[in-house]
Formats: C-alpha cells, structure tokens, sequence
C-alpha cells in the first residue's frame, strides 16, 4: 500500500518546484484542512487531498 502522506520531496517532484516552495503549498493545503476539522501533519500533505486540490477540474475553492 503506497505511503497516505506525500513528503516536500514528493510535492516538488510532481509540480516540479523547489523544496521550500512545496513546503509553501504543504502548509496552505494543511491550513485547508485543519479549518475543515482535519488533523494534519506538519511537513505531510495527505496524498488524496493533494492531487484532488492540484489536479481537479472543479475549482472549487
């Protein structure tokens, strides 16, 4: 079973950015969900919420 949690390494490969902008976009998607109720960790983003809040067409938020 692959790992829930990407790390900076994994977010700046995908969107191919530097490691402290990754962390950048770590802390916004865990400030999305701790206001939602969600516990988070620090320097992980959730792999799902991820590529659903990256890649969705929606533009919900």
């Amino acid at each position: 079973m692959k790992n829930r949690f990407m790390r900076v390494n994994e977010v700046a490969e995908a969107l191919e950015v530097s490691d402290p902008y990754a962390y950048k976009i770590i802390r916004k998607l865990n400030e999305e969900l701790e206001s939602e109720g969600y516990l988070t960790v620090k320097g992980r983003v959730n792999r799902d919420y991820f590529y659903e809040r990256i890649y969705s067409k929606g533009g919900e938020k």
